[in-house]
């Protein structure tokens, strides 16, 4: 039983980073910092309603799993941590979500054997899912999430003639809305999880050993709703690259110098109107953290968008030859992987990529979909309902709301007079700010075998991350291998959107994470290196497809890097020498 064995590693708390425990059984959970999601603080509103944790228990009760019954948050010094309930009948853990007490539906109390039995209907309904789950993604999935984003945005469209209490009610639609889709992610993930596990088997099985980079080139995709929104970025900077008077608005070495010069001729406003709102409209659902509600998104601003339009514009980026180059290697790899097989072991790796190859264009599609366009869609009724708010002279700014708790919002929609909003709101926004300045640790709780062996931690580069030495080696940072290669170059630490500008073309990538939003960068990079990520997180996912060294999980990166430094990645061991200093840099030239 995970709670019983050998303890391999325990921190609860010290003078620098306290934490207050809710009970015994609390501190005997692996709790990891989820930099891959929230690496920045919890709003309280998304820490009500917004988490990905709030459907986990649906996903262990529809599969069995025989390794966990429910995925629960935590919130230390205003940071997401996250553990899994084991599979233990008769666990009980008091939890912050709503005061809940988590006792799981399955196993019941007594069935001490139940992870042994369920694993059984696990391994018959895995294969199920892997084999269909790209048809019924297809023709009844997108279908109904795109149903869904359509109702939310009629209504947006017309929230002017809303009412606060109508506004409030499609809050609560946009909530079903953000939990339905999520409990389809998690459906996808064990799809995702069968077909892969599937095909490295069947590596292992014909070829006797398990190429990994081979099977990152496979997970790889050259159509999705990642490239369709890169796409259509390019489809606009050749549309500026043919038109002098475009051209000379995008000369802005910024988009804050852009805009101005477009709004101020026919044609540039014309530009914007017929090409990026549209573009916002179809894909700007998502902000630089795409699962927080406190980062506008690029729906509301079209500045990040011009921006990326204008990194388009100034390093000439070449769509169709970047997508032909990576569609030729996953066909390349298709064909490698069958090499020196024949007859039945011909035909079973075959069918077995086949699904794969399938199921690799719905990670980033999910992100659309779920990760990013649930989320912003939440958000965007959230500050629907703050404009009413304002409007009504009880609160200064529409994303005041995102600063109340979800109940106290009901409260305040109900009576404003009821409560003092500006207090509530000035007291949680000076909370967020101070917790800022807080460095999580990457894990807290109590570390065993069975805990560190939860499958969704290697996301997170664990049991990798608790395993590697927490001496730091002089002029080293050490992480996961992410993306093979070997390079040297000028690091840039980027923290947000408004950064990105900054980055030079050929420099290296230090940043906390990436999500779709960061794709674009890829196009001037020639490395990244993440605090967060594991090998199949989307930092490693990206530098993989566009064939660049990735080193993740370094958890020190962004704090032991600096803007200047030169930088030999390798992304074959996982390691990034710092081989000179900005300083030294700087006394060198």
């Amino acid at each position: 039983m995970p709670l019983k064995e050998e303890v391999l590693g325990q921190f609860l708390g010290d003078e620098k980073f306290p934490i207050e425990w809710g009970s015994e059984t609390e501190k005997l959970l692996f709790w990891v910092y989820d930099d891959l999601h929230c690496p920045k603080p919890l709003s309280p509103m998304y820490e009500d309603i917004g988490g990905w944790w709030l459907s986990c228990d649906h996903m262990f009760r529809r599969f069995g799993t025989p390794f966990a019954t429910d995925w629960i948050y935590k919130n230390i010094n205003g940071y997401l941590y996250t553990a899994a309930i084991p599979a233990e009948a008769g666990l009980v853990v008091e939890t912050q979500e709503y005061n809940y007490r988590t006792n799981p539906i399955v196993p019941e109390a007594g069935d001490a054997d139940y992870a042994g039995k369920i694993g059984a209907y696990l391994g018959a309904v895995l294969p199920v899912y892997g084999h269909n789950f790209e048809h019924w993604w297809r023709t009844r999935f997108v279908p109904e999430m795109q149903r869904n984003f359509d109702y939310i945005e009629g209504m947006l469209d017309q929230k002017a003639e809303l009412s606060l209490a109508d506004l409030a009610v499609l809050l609560e639609d946009a909530i079903d809305m953000h939990d339905r889709h999520w409990k389809i992610h998690w459906m996808l993930n064990f799809a995702q999880l069968s077909a892969t596990l599937n095909l490295r088997a069947v590596m292992e099985k014909t070829h006797g050993k398990i190429d990994e980079v081979l099977l990152g080139r496979l997970q790889n995709s050259a159509n999705d709703r990642n490239w369709d929104k890169i796409r259509a970025l390019w489809d606009m900077k050749e549309e500026v690259k043919t038109d002098p008077e475009l051209g000379q608005a995008f000369q802005g070495l910024t988009a804050a110098d852009i805009i101005p010069v477009l709004q101020s001729t026919e044609r540039g406003r014309r530009f914007i109107e017929e090409r990026v709102v549209p573009y916002q409209k179809e894909f700007g659902w998502h902000a630089v953290w795409s699962h927080e509600f406190v980062f506008p998104s690029f729906r509301e601003d079209m500045t990040p968008v011009i921006q990326l339009v204008r990194d388009q514009y100034s390093s000439d980026y070449d769509y169709p030859s970047k997508v032909a180059a990576l569609k030729a290697d996953i066909d390349a790899a298709a064909r490698e992987i069958l090499e020196g097989l024949e007859g039945d072991a011909l035909e079973e790796m075959r069918a077995a990529n086949e699904i794969n190859l399938k199921m690799a264009p719905l990670t980033p599609d999910h992100h659309f979909y779920i990760d990013q366009g649930a989320n912003a869609h939440v958000r965007l009724v959230l500050i629907a309902i703050g404009e009413k708010l304002v409007e009504q002279g009880v609160l200064d700014r529409p994303d005041d709301v995102i600063f109340f708790r979800y109940n106290s919002l009901r409260e305040f929609i109900g009576d404003p007079s009821s409560m003092d909003g500006r207090a509530i709101v000035g007291a949680a926004r000076e909370k967020w700010t101070a917790v800022n300045r807080v460095v999580p640790k990457d894990w807290v709780g109590t570390a065993t075998k069975t805990q560190l062996a939860f499958p969704y931690l290697n996301l997170w580069g664990f049991p990798d991350k608790f395993y590697r030495s927490t001496e730091e080696e002089v002029g080293k940072v050490k992480g996961i291998a992410g993306s093979p290669g070997i390079v040297e170059g000028i690091a840039r630490v980027v923290g947000s959107v408004g950064e990105f500008d900054s980055l030079e073309v050929g420099e290296i990538l230090v940043c906390q994470m990436t999500n779709p939003a960061w794709q674009v960068l890829y196009g001037k990079i020639i490395a990244v290196v993440t605090d967060a990520g594991g090998t199949v997180s989307h930092p490693a996912v990206l530098a993989r497809e566009y064939g660049i060294p990735a080193v993740v999980g370094t958890s020190a990166g962004t704090f032991r890097i600096k803007t200047g430094d030169k930088l030999r990645v390798d992304g074959n061991t996982g390691v990034v020498e710092i081989l000179e200093t900005t300083a030294a840099v700087g006394m060198k030239d």
